[in-house]
């Protein structure tokens, strides 16, 4: 018998079967196989097609199918997880009347900011933990304001994965970890916020029946088993936003412990059992996968939305065809530490929390045309991509986090040696890397959805550890040197 979980991510969608006893993988795919369409009309914006996600998680769930010979009835439950932060709008008839608004557009800012000082920034940062920022509340009052004939027909909003859940079920519902990633979760009154939906004037019609994040969401409906292959009434038992559900792959549940990814954004995640914000909102807090009113678990969520993005931005405009990313890798461990000098700052990729929703842009500084070629300039991408992690878990510090251990899955930027030891060694921490995924993450959710394990320590007892990389310290002096060179750049910008 299997678990089976699918990922919503921007840039492809993944499914994973998981052996339910041995918790193992059995099979994986993503889809498509080159990254997924981003629709930007505007600079700034950034929406994507939902049923662009439902087109690719079938092409994957086919495959991983496939790969392990399983059929509908072999599946026991199914778990969700997605990009945080986008908006999905249905009418009555539960047709998308719009393409989502995913997590890096950053059209919503204003309205954001207006909210936070309309509304009272002690308030707003104590109730909901941060700013309205340019979160999925914000989003909508954009809609609101900028295509009211779009507005008037909502009947509902939902988060990427709960459309995907809508897909699946054909019931629309939600979750208090997706409604605070939305800013719609007042976390002193445990209901939505009534401040946010007062100043934007958003009815709680538009709201769906709040679920668990473990435990019974739905049931595979008879249209989704014929399209899937599945077998109608198979439960949907977990749903939770990319990072929290990164953080449950990797047994990341209690206060002090740390995950991180890097693929288009890069994020570290921490857990606190406490309220806590920083002051500016710089890093963000939202429930965690296992936060109920009675047990507080929050997630302290850094996130850089210029991460391997710019990686693979590099890919297409160096000249680097034929190329692979591990090649650009190889290439880049060719330059010393500090890339001879030349410093990246990879904000390319819309308004950034870290930097008060500034939006610098990338930039690159120190180029001298006799001296550096190629190998310098990756180099510098990756350690860019590393210092704005650190200059964002300097935040995380303030907040009183103790960050000596970092958990990773063993995907994207953290294939690339440079990428893992550069961070190790500038943030003095030790990177443990596992076989896990997102969409493996979900699976066991599911699982533990469903019942199937008593607790999740059970559920992740099989995670495998593949690597662990410790700081250079005999080199210390080098990155740090390197990092301050970088971080005086942010600084004054």
């Amino acid at each position: 018998m299997y678990l089976l979980g699918y990922d919503i991510g921007s840039s492809s969608v993944k499914a994973c079967l998981v052996n339910a006893d041995t918790g193992k993988i059995v099979a994986s795919d993503f889809f498509p196989k080159e990254e997924m369409k981003i629709i930007a009309v505007k600079s700034g914006w950034a929406e994507q097609d939902p049923a662009d996600w439902w087109i690719n998680l079938k092409l994957a769930h086919q495959s991983v199918m496939q790969k392990a010979g399983a059929k509908g009835e072999d599946i026991q439950a199914v778990g969700i997880t997605w990009q945080m932060h986008g908006l999905v709008l249905v009418d009555k008839d539960k047709n998308v009347l719009r393409p989502s608004i995913i997590w890096c557009d950053s059209r919503a800012v204003p309205y954001g900011e207006k909210a936070f000082k309309a509304i009272g920034e002690e308030k707003c940062l104590s109730h909901l933990l941060n700013s309205p920022g340019n979160f999925t509340a914000s989003k909508l009052a954009w809609v609101k304001e900028n295509e009211p004939h779009i507005y008037e027909k909502i009947d509902k909003l939902m988060l990427p994965g709960d459309y995907v859940g809508m897909k699946l079920t054909g019931d629309i519902v939600v979750t208090i970890e997706g409604m605070s990633e939305g800013m719609f979760w007042d976390f002193k009154t445990n209901t939505l916020s009534e401040d946010v939906l007062n100043y934007y004037g958003i009815p709680k019609s538009f709201f769906p029946e709040i679920k668990p994040i473990f435990g019974i969401q739905g049931y595979v409906s008879s249209e989704a088993a014929k399209e899937l292959g599945l077998k109608e009434g198979t439960p949907v038992s977990y749903r939770a936003g990319d990072q929290p559900n990164n953080a449950l792959s990797l047994n990341v549940f209690e206060p002090g412990e740390i995950a991180s990814t890097a693929g288009t954004s890069g994020v570290v995640y921490g857990v606190l059992d406490q309220l806590n914000y920083d002051k500016l909102s710089r890093v963000n807090t939202f429930a965690h996968v296992n936060y109920t009113p009675e047990q507080i678990r929050l997630g302290v969520l850094l996130c850089i939305n210029g991460t391997g993005i710019l990686n693979s931005w590099l890919k297409r405009n160096l000249a680097l065809e034929g190329l692979s990313y591990g090649d650009m890798n190889d290439l880049a461990a060719q330059s010393p530490i500090g890339a001879q000098g030349i410093s990246i700052v990879p904000f390319g990729n819309g308004a950034e929390r870290v930097l008060e929703n500034k939006d610098i842009n990338c930039s690159i500084h120190g180029l001298n045309f006799n001296i550096h070629d190629k190998k310098d300039i990756l180099r510098a991408a990756q350690e860019g991509i590393v210092f704005s992690y650190e200059y964002g878990m300097e935040i995380m510090r303030e907040m009183g986090m103790n960050i000596s251990t970092v958990k990773a899955g063993y995907a994207n930027m953290f294939l690339s040696p440079i990428f893992s030891q550069t961070l190790s060694s500038v943030s003095d921490v030790t990177i443990e890397l596992y076989n896990t995924d997102g969409a493996a993450g979900a699976a066991k959710g599911a699982g533990i959805g469903i019942g199937l394990y008593a607790t999740p320590q059970e559920a992740f007892s099989s995670l495998e550890m593949l690597a662990v990389i410790e700081p250079e310290r005999n080199k210390k002096d080098q990155y740090r040197e390197a990092y301050l060179r970088w971080r005086g750049l942010v600084v004054k910008g």
